[in-house]
């Protein structure tokens, strides 16, 4: 130290000297701060005496493990939600195949069943054409002929008699004669006289017609007919008839 220096100057010497220390000390401590804020694996050492940012510090491994299994599972729900997808399509389209194959299925059964009636129909036609129709009955133009017609007029209607009943009561009120008239009796007095092969007058005749006859009255059918309609119901028969009746 200079002996030239007083007292009070040395205390100013040594309190700048003080600050100078105590500033480099404050350098070398922000320094090594600095320092040890700074990964390992960093190649340059920055001798700014700033504080490091808290942002320019880099994330450790385990944050970065934890972004990646996120993604991994998105995906993974992702492909879940496409396979589902997938199979509500396919489900969807082997209904539709179903459907569409039991329907051409039904519309093949209902087709060869169409068929087969259209077949059977058919054959009976055939059937009905190979029939040879029956012809119409015919009758003689005599008397056996009027009475045997007459009969199957009475059958068809319900009215009684026999051949035996028709024959024996013609033969005694015309000998078997159709345009055989009564011209002297009361009917023919009354001015009704009796006509025909059983003798049957007008308003008899009229009354107990049969359909499907003659309206004439000399016509043999439509008079045997009418005749023993009358007789059964006044005598139950022609066949009870024994005389004029």
């Amino acid at each position: 130290m200079p002996k030239n220096i007083s007292t009070r100057d040395l205390g100013r010497t040594l309190t700048k000297q003080h600050k100078i220390a105590i500033a480099g000390v404050g350098a070398l401590g922000a320094a090594a701060v600095a320092f040890s804020a700074v990964p390992s694996s960093a190649e340059t050492v920055t001798s700014s005496s700033a504080p490091v940012p808290a942002a320019q510090v880099a994330y450790g491994g385990e944050q970065l493990k934890d972004v990646k299994g996120t993604i991994t599972d998105q995906l993974a729900a992702q492909n879940v939600k496409l396979e589902a997808i997938a199979t509500q399509k396919k489900a969807a389209a082997d209904t539709a195949k179903q459907q569409a194959e039991t329907a051409a299925k039904n519309a093949a059964a209902k087709k060869a069943a169409q068929e087969r009636a259209a077949q059977q129909t058919a054959s009976r036609s055939a059937q009905r054409l190979d029939v040879q129709p029956v012809a119409a009955k015919t009758y003689s133009n005599n008397l056996d002929g009027w009475i045997r017609e007459s009969l199957d007029i009475m059958k068809s209607k319900g009215i009684p008699g026999s051949y035996y009943g028709l024959h024996r009561n013609i033969m005694r009120e015309s000998s078997g004669n159709p345009n055989a008239i009564n011209n002297w009796d009361i009917n023919a007095i009354n001015g009704i006289p009796s006509k025909g092969l059983l003798q049957v007058i007008p308003p008899t005749f009229k009354a107990y017609h049969v359909a499907g006859t003659s309206w004439n009255i000399y016509d043999p059918v439509a008079n045997i007919t009418a005749a023993a309609n009358y007789a059964a119901h006044r005598y139950g028969s022609m066949d009870n008839v024994n005389s004029a009746y």
